[in-house]
């Protein structure tokens, strides 16, 4: 460490994380606006804000099966406090959300407030619904950043509508809930095929169109709504490749 230089706390490692996971790859540099942010929260410079993300990658699964390295400095705390979020991501997202707001002097309902429905509601139901709200957006951005806000499905590239989908369903895997490899992002109408079973995602990423789907009699447009795609190739993740046990 050179000298005047501070180590980074295991606290600002967790927002770190928070934002490597929400910017797309290829925007880890120093002149990204939410970069130049964060450095001023934790009153350091965006070029090391920018360099420990990249530190990140050479931590991170995903890109490893990439063949992607990333700066290969990373420290002992990078890797455990990396380590501790990556296998928990159940609670390491509602963590840092909570770290971050505090480090903005604010409340997370001030960052991620209640629907007027909801404001009513008080005590521990309210503190419930103000975390499912926090998760919530955590797993759209992260899953949207890692497919740089692209459809895996068609390629279509606008953010109104696409949809952060589960592979496993939100109900029925609490682990996973949170775990960015159990996301895809996919347009609202094949999210729809998907949680029927009518589109599928082979464990080598192929898609698959059930053939109620590819019967000519249910319309004209099946083949090109669906039928296109059978046997083809999702369009992959920069990051955190869909885990393939879960797509089994």
């Amino acid at each position: 460490m050179k000298k005047g230089q501070r180590l980074w706390t295991r606290d600002e490692l967790i927002i770190a994380i928070n934002l490597y996971c929400k910017l797309p790859f290829g925007k880890l540099h120093q002149g990204h606006p939410e970069i130049i942010r964060l450095a001023e929260l934790i009153d350091r410079t965006p070029g090391s804000v920018a360099y420990k993300l990249v530190n990140f990658a050479s931590l991170d699964p995903s890109l490893q099966e990439r063949g992607i390295k990333g700066a290969s400095n990373a420290s002992k705390l990078d890797k455990e406090v990396w380590n501790e979020f990556y296998q928990n991501w159940d609670e390491l997202p509602y963590e840092s959300e909570k770290l971050r707001a505090s480090f903005e002097g604010r409340s997370l309902e001030e960052l991620f407030p209640l629907d007027e429905d909801f404001v009513i509601r008080e005590g521990k139901e309210r503190e419930r619904l103000v975390k499912q709200r926090v998760n919530q957006n955590f797993f759209r951005q992260t899953v949207m950043a890692a497919y740089d806000y692209t459809c895996c499905i068609t390629g279509l590239r606008q953010p109104e509508l696409l949809i952060a989908g589960h592979i496993r369903p939100w109900a029925t895997d609490e682990a996973n809930r949170l775990n960015p490899r159990n996301g895809i992002a996919i347009n609202a109408l094949h999210d729809k095929a998907f949680e029927h079973g009518l589109l599928t995602i082979s464990q080598d990423y192929i898609i698959r169109i059930a053939p109620e789907l590819l019967d000519d009699r249910n319309g004209p447009d099946n083949e090109m709504l669906f039928g296109r795609y059978d046997g083809k190739p999702m369009r992959l993740p920069k990051r955190f490749l869909p885990d393939r046990g879960l797509l089994k």
